[in-house]
């Protein structure tokens, strides 16, 4: 019985990102100034986690006027523009975890999923390739069945709670909370561990406002790079100038869009701007960060009018093929390994780094569009899924898919290249079924990544990703009658055999038809017939050598005698 193959989604061109957001650090700031910074952090922060709390309490029954109602009882307390800050920072913190604790419910139901289903099957019983098996013996049956009671309890109540609006969020992160019981673990101090659950529970981030100065007035940043910040009420007596405000000593200047960032400020344009330190270096840092119109999508034909390079995404690298219009690969594959060991900064580096150089060739070759599978292991990396499988399940987890596509379509975006996504569906089978072998040579070894990207650019091109071979021109052999075995199976006559010829002439006929004309002389010198002269010998059989006559029928007394023969060679 074929297998039934699910539906492909239809291939489409990537929007780029409508935001930005770019990083200095803040060199040069004076003892005071970090005071300041601290104690302003320290203060808004305690605000900030205050309204978040009035703001998971009120849950479901949250409106405009509790929101009012919030800021202006913050207001006092700071300033109305922090106020705004703080409110909204609380509420998009909540609807940011309200998401998070949907996914979690959709995680626990596809492993109470398979888990029931496990169960049901015989133990033992062996998996296919649409669902898994049983499992291997009685004591793990034993165990996934309490495990089962113990993920339904965990369903029902999550769900209980997300019918009630009912969110748990920590301000500094849950990971950094619980590692304040293993600093061993961490490599932590208590002190250090302090440090660090201060700092990031500190509040120092104000949003912008178009027609402000400079678009932003309670984080102000001026185009020679001052940054000054609006104190709030309880510690305006720290001001170092007029206004209640505070001006550093250190200046900025942004390596990255800095251009665009002042044509903002000039035009007093809205410009977020957050101050946070970071610990573990002991460096404070300014990030601006803003939004802008988004580039409109061009077609998908416009974008593969040049060709297309299909990019196969792994665990350690990028296998990548350039295409022409019609589909048909060029020059050989290339390949941008990454190293994912390591921190979140690192990982982040080589994926930026191996997308600078994949961007670059594709500029280099003038190509316009780059093709990538629209991957998703949200659901994929669960152990319930993959079961003992450990080694698979940290390939899937390693693998870069959500971060590689948002660094891509950005980075794309600002190089002028599109990004077309397509459907992971079958390409690394189909890629090497069809094209692995064909373009293998005894100078290049095609690796099964390498015709997936194969498989993922014609799939971008709207090609079959089947390679089919077109049948001989006429007037040769067979004058194009024989269809090839990669035919589509609708097609006239593709199960027709080709009649077997034996001689591949002009005029050689076919096996049902007679000779009609004897083979023409041909008038060169080497196709002239020559007689050629052969003489045998015939020995008696008292060999003077003593040798045994090898015709003893044919020996006599008679001496030898010399017979001729005659033949003729053309």
């Amino acid at each position: 019985m074929a297998e039934r193959l699910r539906p492909i989604a239809a291939s489409f061109v990537a929007a780029g990102p409508c935001g930005v957001a770019v990083r200095d650090r803040l060199k040069g700031l004076t003892a005071r100034d970090e005071l300041v910074l601290r104690r302003v952090g320290a203060y808004l922060g305690v605000l900030a986690s205050r309204d978040l709390a009035v703001r998971c309490r009120a849950g479901l029954e949250h409106s405009a006027q509790a929101w009012a109602e919030r800021k202006r009882e913050l207001t006092p307390l700071s300033s109305s523009r922090w106020a705004g800050a703080i409110t909204k920072a609380s509420h998009d913190q909540w609807a940011l975890a309200r998401r998070c604790h949907l996914a979690h419910i959709r995680t626990l139901e596809s492993g109470i999923a398979v888990i029931a289903h496990r169960l049901s099957q015989p133990i033992g019983a062996k998996g296919s390739k649409k669902a898994p098996g049983g499992y291997r013996s009685r004591r793990e049956w034993h165990a996934k069945t309490r495990r089962l009671h113990v993920l339904t309890d965990r369903l029902q109540r999550e769900r209980a709670d997300y019918e009630a609006g009912r969110v748990h969020i920590v301000r500094g992160g849950k990971r950094l909370l619980n590692s304040r019981h293993h600093l061993a673990a961490a490599q932590l101090t208590e002190a250090e561990w302090r440090e660090r659950w201060q700092a990031e529970r500190w509040f120092l981030q104000a949003d912008g406002e178009s027609g402000k100065r400079y678009g932003n007035e309670t984080i102000r940043l001026t185009p020679d790079g001052q940054v000054s910040i609006k104190l709030p009420a309880p510690l305006a007596h720290l001001a170092n100038v007029g206004h209640g405000r505070y001006v550093l000593a250190a200046r900025v200047r942004f390596a990255h869009r800095r251009q665009e960032w002042a044509d903002r400020i000039d035009a007093d344009r809205a410009v977020a701007y957050r101050i946070h330190l970071e610990v573990a270096r002991g460096r404070w840092y300014l990030t601006a960060s803003w939004q802008h119109q988004p580039t409109p999508i061009i077609p998908l034909q416009a974008a593969l009018a040049g060709g297309v390079i299909g990019v196969d995404t792994n665990a350690d690298h990028l296998a990548a093929w350039r295409l022409d219009v019609h589909g048909n690969p060029i020059g050989n594959p290339r390949r941008f390994g990454y190293d994912l060991s390591g921190g979140a900064g690192h990982r982040d580096a080589q994926v930026r780094h191996a997308l600078t150089r994949l961007l670059h060739w594709a500029r280099g070759c003038q190509v316009m569009a780059i093709a990538i599978e629209d991957l998703d292991f949200a659901q994929e990396a669960t152990r319930e899924k993959h079961g003992r499988n450990k080694r698979f399940r940290r390939l899937i987890s390693g693998m870069p898919t959500g971060k590689l596509k948002a660094r891509l379509t950005s980075m794309a975006q600002t190089a002028g290249i599109s990004v077309v996504a397509v459907d992971p569906a079958y390409t690394s089978r189909w890629g090497a079924q069809h094209w692995q072998n064909p373009l293998t040579s005894r100078t290049r070894r095609t690796s099964r990544h390498d015709a997936a990207a194969v498989a993922i650019a014609r799939r971008a091109q709207q090609h079959p990703i089947r390679r089919r071979t077109p049948p001989p021109p006429h007037d040769q052999s067979d004058r194009a009658g024989h269809r090839s075995v990669q035919a589509e199976p609708c097609a006239a006559g593709c199960e027709e055999t080709r009649h077997r010829t034996p001689d591949h002439a002009h005029d050689a006929p076919g096996p049902d038809t007679a000779r009609t004309r004897a083979t023409s002389t041909p008038n060169t010198v080497r196709g002239t017939p020559v007689q050629l002269t052969f003489t045998v010998q015939e020995r008696s059989s008292n060999d003077p050598d003593g040798r045994t006559c090898c015709y003893p029928s044919r020996c006599s007394s008679a001496p030898p005698t010399t017979t001729s023969t005659s033949r003729t060679s053309g």
